[in-house]
């Protein structure tokens, strides 16, 4: 998707050359910022070159209009600058960003599968112009497992976490009904995996049933449907 336009600061004034540069570098500091808050990276830093061409700038009686070309990637973004009027122009630019911000890294070293807890996670200040799917809140990863293994100090990638498997086919499980203030656990058998909130199969080991359940936390589940029994009224 492309970037909005950007006025050039100083209305009604020629825009030189070099007025033009800073306002193409401007413009991708602008683009890299908001994508910094989309992707809700804390305390991100740029660090912006404009790539130099064989092709001059050249002036314009009037203010330029900067828009995005293709700004999708930091290392190579371009921008274009537009002259309008009856002797307008249109030349774009190549920019090259480096973008670093405090982000969720690996405090230590995580097998692949298990659920992340507080201890397992820090945030850190590293390079992340290569890593898009990088984020900085600690909620986001609560209840996650990582697709693959972690080392201490790797970056902690969206695309690598996947919802924790709680509860295993053959795990041994509590099964937990609730009605107001009673609350009564079972021993059960998961007939299938399952991740937080998830639909599972599960046996109560007690009379050999099979019911339905609803992950709530390692190894817990909760009947989907639970059966309240009421004295009946005399006729």
């Amino acid at each position: 998707m492309l970037a909005a336009p950007w006025l050039l600061a100083g209305v009604a004034r020629a825009a030189t050359p070099e007025a033009i540069d800073k306002q193409v570098l401007a413009a991708a500091r602008t683009e890299l910022q908001e994508q910094a808050e989309r992707s809700g990276l804390a305390e991100p830093l740029f660090d912006l070159m404009l790539v130099k061409s064989t092709r001059a700038t050249p002036s314009c009686p009037q203010p330029v209009v900067v828009e995005g070309v293709d700004t999708r990637h930091p290392s190579r973004m371009r921008l274009a600058a537009m002259c309008t009027g009856a002797d307008g122009w249109r030349q774009e630019f190549v920019l090259r960003a480096n973008v670093s911000a405090r982000v969720l890294v690996a405090a230590v070293d995580v097998p692949a599968g298990r659920p992340l807890v507080q201890a397992d996670v820090t945030l850190d200040r590293r390079d992340v112009t290569a890593t898009p799917d990088a984020f900085s809140d600690l909620q986001t990863a609560a209840g996650m497992s990582s697709r693959r293994t972690l080392h201490a100090g790797d970056i902690v990638r969206r695309s690598s976490l996947v919802a924790a498997i709680l509860v295993r086919r053959g795990q041994a499980v509590r099964i937990i009904a609730k009605s107001g203030a009673v609350e009564v656990t079972v021993a059960g058998e998961a007939l299938e995996d399952g991740s937080r909130d998830a639909m599972v199969r599960v046996r109560n080991t007690g009379n050999g049933s099979v019911i339905r359940a609803r992950v709530t936390g390692d190894a817990t589940v909760e009947p989907a449907e639970v059966v309240v029994s009421t004295p009946h009224s005399p006729d």
